[in-house]
């Protein structure tokens, strides 16, 4: 695993050596920047961005958006050992200064930041595949309003997930590569 684009291109990803993380890849992750940068449903840039990585595992979606020049990446992650990783693969691209990293699920973190005052660029929801409680997020990020008006959720699934994804998730592409289904919308 690496980074693709921007000023830390090449750098490596640290991943785990369990099979319970399922880091984004390569493939899938170019093809995501791809749609963002050149899709003309999308009218979000990625400079100066702020970016909300929930479940970012090892951090491969967030320091990709930092390596391209989001301004700033929150990172929510509550896995112990992985949070290991995903802190050296911050320090070892010189991104603390720029990123946070909030040690809860992603559920509790909607249920406990009841204030949430910043807006979002980028949302990027990765949850375990087995994860069926993606609907509740969504809602919660809408209620919330913590998206920026142009701005997209990112949803990565399994591209035979059945999930019925919330009517209020306005979708603008639904993409699959290989085994991953990308759904983005706004």
């Amino acid at each position: 695993m690496r980074i693709i684009g921007g000023k830390n291109r090449g750098k490596k990803i640290n991943i785990p050596t369990d099979e319970k993380t399922r880091p984004l890849r390569d493939l899938v992750k170019e093809s995501i920047f791809n749609l963002i940068l050149h899709s003309n449903k999308l009218k979000c840039v990625l400079a100066d961005s702020q970016v909300l990585d929930l479940f970012s595992g090892t951090g491969s979606f967030g320091l990709e958006c930092h390596s391209r020049g989001a301004k700033y990446v929150t990172f929510v992650e509550n896995h112990f050992p992985i949070l290991k990783i995903l802190k050296k693969n911050i320090t070892s691209i010189e991104a603390n200064n720029s990123t946070e990293v909030i040690q809860k699920s992603c559920f509790e973190y909607f249920e406990t930041h009841q204030n949430l005052i910043n807006k979002y660029d980028f949302i990027f929801l990765d949850p375990p595949y087995r994860e069926r409680e993606i609907n509740s997020l969504i809602d919660k990020i809408k209620k919330v309003q913590i998206l920026n008006k142009n701005g997209i959720i990112i949803l990565h699934r399994h591209k035979k997930d059945d999930l019925d994804i919330s009517k209020s998730l306005n979708i603008l592409e639904i993409r699959n590569y290989g085994i991953s289904k990308v759904i983005i919308g706004n």
